[in-house]
């Protein structure tokens, strides 16, 4: 029996005096880690963000508390795991030329495409930025910092420098009028923004609409009861969608309507000139155009579409 025990032992400590040094090995190379990168940092101009914080103390702060601040965390960042500097680039010539502002990148100084360009080297994932520089707003020299900025923003959310919907007003003058008129969506009470139909950094439709595949897409997240499919189609909706009846921001008609009147609006498409429109006789004008009689929708009520009549009547 104790031999038995004393020959398990002499197998046994070798294996564990070998466990101990790698693990001791590995441990010395963990250690080792942080003085290499931090030499590394050194030796490429970098001079860390607490160097920075020596004079920048009040922008640190507010930086801290932004997603920015996990910069400093992330040592496959440029800068190798630095804050200030991934953005402002390497420090070192700036601190020893003693604060020289020519020595460092400030955005203040760069071209509106440059300044995109830094931002854009980490915020190219997902389709959200993709399609920044074809943008609209890329187009007209409207870039990152003209609506976020990392250390002054008002809002904790995408760091804006004002909040919705007065930032997209400043540009879009003839929105915030329409967003004034009687019938409108909710935006200036907070109720829908401006960024959940349009993406502001860009995309492949009218609009910088926020789908991938239609533009009703965007209408129907909210009015899902009008999306279908339906047995029968009211051709309009399926060709020229939404927005040939309705006009998104706003409206002097009740439902957003284009026209004051329901028969004005379905007479532009329904009359006897429009051949080219599937209908049934009477069309139009056929009917009794009394003021009773004048909402075309009391008897075609299902006019987004219908999966029981052809001429959206109630089942």
């Amino acid at each position: 029996m104790h031999f038995r025990v004393g020959k398990l032992l002499f197998l046994f400590v070798p294996f564990l005096l070998v466990s101990m040094g790698h693990v001791q090995a590995r441990n010395v190379e963990q250690s080792a880690a942080p003085t290499g990168a931090a030499s590394q940092a050194k030796d490429s101009g970098y001079v860390g963000s607490e160097t920075c914080k020596g004079c920048h103390e009040d922008i640190y702060k507010v930086t801290e508390r932004t997603p920015h601040h996990k910069m400093g965390f992330q040592p496959g960042a440029a800068g190798k795991g630095v804050n200030c500097e991934a953005c402002h680039g390497p420090g070192k010539a700036h601190v020893e030329g003693g604060g020289d502002k020519s020595k460092i990148i400030v955005f203040e100084n760069l071209s509106m495409a440059e300044a995109n360009k830094r931002c854009l080297s980490c915020h190219t994932y997902g389709n959200e930025h993709a399609n920044f520089t074809r943008s609209a707003h890329a187009s007209n020299d409207i870039g990152c910092i003209s609506c976020h900025s990392p250390h002054h923003a008002k809002t904790e959310k995408a760091l804006l420098v004002e909040k919705q919907p007065q930032l997209c007003y400043q540009c879009h003058t003839e929105v915030k009028a329409e967003f004034s008129r009687p019938y409108r969506h909710r935006v200036n009470q907070g109720l829908v923004q401006c960024t959940d139909c349009h993406n502001e950094h860009g995309g492949f439709l009218p609009k910088q609409l926020r789908t991938s595949v239609a533009q009703d897409q965007v209408c129907f997240k909210c009015h899902a009861e009008k999306k279908g499919p339906f047995v029968y189609e009211h051709l309009p909706v399926e060709t020229e969608g939404c927005t040939s009846c309705h006009t998104p921001h706003g409206s002097t008609n009740p439902r957003l309507l284009r026209v004051s009147q329901v028969n004005l609006l379905c007479l532009q498409c329904h009359t006897l000139a429009m051949s080219n429109v599937p209908s049934q006789p009477p069309i139009g004008p056929a009917h009794n155009q009394a003021q009773k009689y004048q909402a075309c929708t009391m008897c075609h009520a299902f006019i987004h579409g219908s999966n029981f009549s052809e001429v959206f009547f109630k089942p």
